[in-house]
């Protein structure tokens, strides 16, 4: 498997062990109010990080481009921006910190960007004596 793709499925490991402590913080204190960053924590972390791990497991040609760790860090830093700010501000009241969740937001927003330049690039053509021609 591509080393992006087994960080982005670590990652991945981590958000979802992430939003189920957050889940169950919730039931168990009855206080539901940070509901939408459990679901972001979800979502964004747990399953579109094995989204791209599945992508770049699937794509190894585009796993191997620099492009592809620029994506998963670019992503991961938003996320480590974006959600516990988002937490912070849903649980706790902190509307201070909002400013901290846009900033995480943009950056998710352009890693998600990267990530089309990603799938949208094209890929070298192997030929039968191995050498690369042109892209397809």
């Amino acid at each position: 498997m591509p080393r992006v793709s087994e960080l982005f499925f670590k990652t991945a490991i981590v958000f979802l062990i992430l939003g189920v402590g957050a889940g169950l913080q919730m039931a168990i204190s009855g206080d539901h109010g940070a509901f939408p960053a459990h679901a972001h924590i979800n979502l964004l972390g747990w399953v579109t990080s094995a989204i791209f791990g599945g992508y770049y497991a699937l794509n190894p040609a585009k796993a191997a481009r620099r492009i592809a760790l620029v994506h998963y860090g670019l992503y991961t830093l938003g996320l480590v921006v974006m959600l516990p700010a988002l937490y912070l501000m849903l649980a706790q009241g902190q509307t201070a910190i909002e400013p901290v969740v846009a900033a995480g937001s943009m950056i998710v927003a352009a890693a998600i960007l990267v990530f089309a330049v990603v799938v949208f690039s094209a890929e070298p053509v192997q030929t039968v004596s191995g050498l690369k021609s042109a892209p397809r």
